[in-house]
């Protein structure tokens, strides 16, 4: 076999490279991407327990409690009952569901042991702080529209002030996934998370004015109900929907920007730090 002749394809050889590199600027936004999709298409596999199942128990929670408290002509400042309800109900259902997804998340990652897939990609702890956080509200916000709409079967639901609605509907989201985060950094197994869930997250939902208006409390529990950052989102929502509001509106949206802006700054230090993740 004669000799190869490799004169011809060494300078062909040297100027291609072995392999194209990807550049990447500030923002990583094909990372970026991906894992807030992981993270929206996560949910969705199990779209029947994450989305259908709390839309389900939530109008239970409306059945009863206008069958038990509502009845026939009962309201709240002249509001019908079932009206007064419904907005604190579907913001129930959004806090729980917006921290379930963050908080599960990120605890599971930890337990089977595969967090490393997220932290070893070129992805800055904005971008992790982002993503988590986006599945998180995309979740909660798609429940809180699933429940509205199927309120509209047991009760008429008109919006006074959409820009209410919005707002307080995505800080509520954005507070509690933002609170799943770092309660998904900090447990280090399930029972931290239940723990959460009961002593801090449920109490705080029931104790804001879901149920009830604010000014039957005497006045000193009254006055501790306006320190409850989950009673601002639920009376702005309620806002939003029936133009009446328990407490200040301007006070609500300032104490939520105010919390949401200090949850992400922390989350973004504790992903920045490796906290309990890395090993």
């Amino acid at each position: 076999m004669p000799p190869r002749d490799h004169s011809l394809n060494a300078p062909e050889a040297a100027a291609t490279p072995a392999y194209a590199v990807r550049r990447i600027g500030r923002v990583n936004w094909g990372g970026l991407y991906t894992l807030y999709l992981k993270e929206v298409w996560r949910f969705f596999k199990v779209i029947t327990q994450t989305v259908v199942a709390p839309a389900v128990t939530t109008l239970l929670f409306m059945a009863i409690f206008t069958l038990a408290l509502g009845g026939q002509g009962r309201g709240v400042a002249g509001i019908p009952f079932e009206m007064f309800l419904a907005p604190g109900l579907i913001v129930m259902a959004i806090l729980q569901n917006a921290f379930a997804n963050t908080s599960s998340s990120i605890m599971i990652a930890k337990v089977q042991g595969n967090i490393v897939d997220v932290l070893m990609p070129p992805l800055s702890a904005g971008e992790l702080t982002f993503a988590y956080t986006m599945g998180g509200v995309t979740r909660g916000l798609l429940v809180g529209v699933v429940v509205g709409v199927a309120m509209l079967l047991f009760t008429p639901i008109h919006v006074e002030h959409w820009w209410a609605v919005l707002y307080f509907s995505l800080n509520a989201a954005l507070m509690l996934s933002l609170l799943g985060i770092l309660t998904g950094i900090w447990a280090e197994k399930f029972d931290h998370t239940a723990a959460v869930t009961n002593f801090v997250v449920t109490p705080l939902s029931f104790l804001s004015g879901t149920f009830y208006s604010i000014d039957r409390l005497p006045g000193v529990w009254r006055d501790v109900s306006q320190f409850n950052p989950f009673f601002y989102m639920i009376d702005g929502v309620r806002y939003g929907f029936i133009g009446r509001a328990d407490g200040s509106i301007a006070t609500g949206v300032a104490v939520l920007a105010a919390l949401n802006v200090a949850l992400w700054v922390l989350c973004h230090a504790l992903f920045k730090s490796g906290y309990k993740l890395r090993p």
